[in-house]
């Protein structure tokens, strides 16, 4: 038998299993081995309905998102997968774990009816979400339980009053008319023999909140809330039942009096029916529920994993703000919701406020706009509580408890960090604690901001998909987290909210008929529509999911058509509204968008750009003749771009650090005399400007990648490691926990600005963080899916070791180098199906074939320095 280890399947990019909407989900598994192999061929073993089958041998592949080999999945049914592997001299591998997988619903199986409050509200006020429930007999025991559940708005459920999942602000946001999201669970343990009830508790959500700023807008999506549930049971003998919501379910205002994802809650125990969660409760006195339609073509399983609680923290500090009034420290910048215990009498109201700073001794709360972020509690009775609000979520590191004395004595206060459950898979550190410290920022901002879709803040009136802010940060996303899954979504949902002439709204999910922005259904804008061609195909490569292309190839090819026309002949895109390099550190505060660098620069440069990448997607998908016109046009708007913005010796008339980085990682020049020029102004601008950075959304993401391929990696790591503002470590110096969305979004004197933009948490201008994993690191992926990897570290004097490691597709990649003496240590990990090429200087080194690699780059000699790479240790 051969001596390997195969990790247990997985399927698509999925990682809640129970529910997929895929009849024949692809799947991958990883292969660890010490030793040389030689696969010849795979083996798959599915077991479904009590059969089990052994599918293959199949000539072998990469284990990456292998066809299903079996018949379609039916609805609702479920497969126990394993493989094994055979080498070429015959031996077989032993079965690899088993995953189980199971098939949702199709439309055609729907029977649940939308069901609402049984009382007449008033739309567009803040309405009194209700409570749902319906009582109902078993006869015999289950063996199989399912619910099925979805809403207009939000929901937690519980049968027999158990909570049916862990997870929070269920189904999610998505475009709801194309496509709402439906949830399946697993609820046998939950069923009894006998009378069994379930319920739900409601919310607004952002279905029919409040959402988008400048007041933002109600019922963007609907009038209604109401649940979608319906509870499908197995029993021994082989019958089944179906219990769907429908006229019989009975409705009760609830104890949530209020929630909004901006404002907050408010919950009224007073109003909470003693035992309504429990079968025998008497619910004769309820409402009947109100009855909707629904359009079951647009019910999805969801794509990526749901928001859950990830972390908990204590409070670091406290203290009173005033009589009944205490404010608390967590100690990091975070996005959730504060679990309260407390003990108080009948009435009693305890208030909660949420903030990111503190100025003058209290909470900062300017920078929310119009998002109040306050919670409340009200007592009922004599009692002892353990609360936390149900429909909400802040962006906050402080918070303010306000309540009488005797409350405020018992009071004890965790705050619960909650996003989506992304799967991590990268990690960065190094000697500098200062760099350490940034990619922490890092990290914990997109934590924060990506809770169900990739969000621009957490706590303000905003909190919006913005396809500018995630196009740029992906690849650094896509090395912290496996947000594959997440991502596809939000993608699918951008070529449902495209515009049949292509235009790509700003935010996904776009805002139904918005008013105070109507203008963002008219206004195509370079950098934020092009994240229809360049996040699919940043997926791509991280994943090697040709079908992430071939889903989003005719939203990419109609925003490219669309950006041709307005380029016009000229092929130069320098008419209409744009937001150009965004948040510019020399823009006013009062207008982010008035950028050093011409907006006409930036729109063609990334049209340019964007009509590159849809050439390689028509590659890769052999979309031959698609691949030659979008090449020959990428030439022409070059040629064109450089007649325009580039002189013949490579100066650019409006100079800015931000238009030189375009041009040079861009190829937006036609000799290397021009590249070369564009290296050496960037470097002046940069020398000249103390090593400040000065670039907004757009050029932030690649000035340090231009100063590398143009010779200045030393200056790309003196600008990154500069303290003083505007820099990257100008936030850390200040105590910063997050990235912020200005680069002095608190000033030196210590005042926050006053721009309307300013929040502190804002993943954006953390994109440098590829930089830190692809070149002080040194880990950057040559081929799709990290098949072809290339370890190439820049060995910085102001930096003693570096370390990264990646879980690709195939298994880990990981690098470590760590000067000694005269020498620089580097140690690498190349997981199984894998190659890859050391590059040191002028030197390259192959690496044929997995394994663990310990090379020592030295000085041969004091005369000439020339360098020579030495191969201590090479283990497989």
């Amino acid at each position: 038998m051969l001596s390997v280890q195969l990790t247990a399947p997985v399927f698509e990019h999925h990682t809640q299993l129970l529910g997929i909407d895929e009849p024949c989900p692809r799947i991958s598994w990883q292969v660890h081995c010490e030793h040389e192999l030689c696969p010849s061929s795979y083996e798959i073993m599915i077991t479904r309905d009590g059969e089990t089958v052994i599918y293959g041998p199949f000539l072998w592949r990469d284990p990456v998102l292998v066809p299903w080999p079996a018949k379609p999945l039916a609805p609702r049914e479920g497969a126990t997968v394993a493989v094994r592997i055979k080498d070429t001299g015959g031996l077989s591998s032993a079965w690899s774990p088993d995953s189980y997988v199971e098939r949702g619903l199709s439309p055609a199986d729907w029977k649940a009816l939308p069901v609402g409050p049984g009382w007449q509200e008033i739309p567009g006020s803040d309405r009194h979400p209700p409570i749902i429930r319906h009582r109902f007999f078993l006869d015999k025991a289950a063996v199989k339980g399912r619910l099925y559940v979805s809403a207009h708005g939000l929901f937690e459920t519980t049968i027999n009053s158990k909570r049916t999942d862990n997870f929070a602000l269920l189904p999610g946001w998505s475009s709801y008319h194309h496509r709402l999201r439906y949830i399946t669970l697993d609820v046998t343990s939950l069923l009894v023999r006998g009378e069994n009830v379930i319920s739900a508790l409601m919310g607004d959500g952002w279905y029919r909140g409040r959402i988008g700023c400048r007041g933002g807008l109600r019922d963007a999506w609907g009038q209604d809330i109401a649940l979608i549930a319906q509870l499908e049971i197995e029993f021994q003998d082989g019958t089944k039942t179906t219990i769907a919501s429908d006229a019989q379910w009975r409705s009760i205002p609830g104890p949530v009096l209020f929630s909004g994802l901006y404002e907050g809650e408010i919950y009224d125990a007073r109003l909470e029916p003693k035992g309504w969660t429990e079968a025998e409760f008497d619910d004769s006195q309820w409402y009947p529920v109100s009855t909707g339609r629904q359009d079951y073509q647009t019910l999805k399983a969801p794509d990526g994993p749901l928001v859950v609680c990830t972390e908990q923290l204590q409070p670091v500090d406290s203290w009173a703000v005033g009589k009944g009034k205490w404010i608390f420290d967590f100690g990091q910048n975070l996005v959730g919701r504060v679990r309260l215990r407390a003990n108080g009498q009948y009435g009693e109201i305890i208030k909660l406020r949420h903030a990111e700073v503190i100025q003058d001794n209290a909470l900062y709360t300017r920078t929310l706009r119009t998002a109040t972020a306050a919670d409340a509690y009200i007592f009922a009775n004599q009692a002892s509580i353990d609360w936390e609000p149900r429909f909400t979520f802040h962006g906050f590191r402080y918070l303010e408890i306000e309540a009488p004395e005797a409350i405020i004595k018992t009071i004890n206060v965790t705050a619960c960090v909650y996003h989506s459950d992304l799967r991590r898979t990268g990690w960065f550190s190094c000697s500098d604690g200062r760099l350490n410290k940034l990619s922490d920022n890092i990290i914990w901002s997109m934590r924060g901001n990506f809770l169900d879709i990739p969000t621009d803040c957490p706590q303000r009136d905003e909190r919006l998909g913005w396809t500018g802010d995630i196009q740029i940060f992906m690849p650094t996303a896509q090395f912290l987290y496996d947000c594959s899954g997440m991502m596809r979504g939000w993608l699918k949902d951008l070529a449902c909210d495209q515009h049949a002439s292509g235009m790509v709204p700003w935010y996904i999910p776009a805002i139904p008929d918005y008013e105070p922005w109507t203008w963002n259904s008219q206004h195509a804008t370079a950098a934020w529509g092009d994240a229809a061609v360049l996040t699919p195909w940043d997926l791509y490569w991280s994943t090697a999911d040709e079908k992430i292309l071939a889903d989003q190839y005719q939203s990419a090819k109609a925003w490219v058509n669309l950006e041709r026309t307005r380029a016009g002949e000229s092929l130069i895109w320098d008419r209409g509204f744009q937001f150009g390099d965004w948040l510019d550190p020399a823009a006013p505060p009062e207008d982010p968008s008035a950028a050093m660098t011409d907006k006409g620069l930036v729109a063609t440069a990334y049209f340019a750009w964007s009509v590159y990448h849809l050439s390689k997607m028509a590659s890769v998908l052999n979309k031959a003749e698609d691949n030659r016109a979008f090449r020959r046009l990428f030439e022409d708007i070059r040629a064109a771009f450089v007649q325009r913005y580039v002189s013949h010796s490579g100066r650019v008339e409006r100079e800015s650090q931000t238009a030189y980085a375009l041009i040079i990682c861009f190829g937006l020049y036609l000799t290397d005399s021009q590249r070369e020029m564009a290296g050496q102004r960037l470097y002046t601008l940069v020398k000249q400007s103390g090593y400040h950075i000065a670039t907004g959304f757009v050029g932030t993401p690649l000035i340090s990648k231009a100063l590398c391929l143009t010779g200045y990696s030393q200056t790309a790591f003196r600008q990154l490691t500069e303290e003083t503002c505007p820099s990257w470590l100008y936030p850390v110096m200040q105590g910063a926990t997050t990235i912020w969305e200005r680069w002095d979004s608190l000033l030196p004197n210590g005042k926050v600005n006053s721009g309307q933009m300013t929040s502190f948490n804002h993943y954006a201008l953390g994109a440098v963080g590829n930089w830190l994993y692809q070149y002080l690191a040194g880990i950057v992926p040559a081929t799709p899916g990290y098949k072809q990897i290339l370890f190439q570290p820049h060995c910085f004097a102001g930096v003693d070791w570096a370390k990264a490691r990646y879980l690709s597709p195939f298994g880990e990649v990981s690098i470590y180098w760590l000067r000694d003496e005269e020498a620089i240590s580097i140690q690498l990990h190349i997981p199984f199906g894998c190659s890859g090429k050391l590059i040191l200087d002028d030197i390259t080194v192959p690496l044929n074939t997995h394994g663990d690699y310990h090379y020592l780059w030295k000085l041969e000699g004091d005369d000439n320095g020339k360098r020579s790479v030495i191969l201590l240790k090479e283990e497989r």
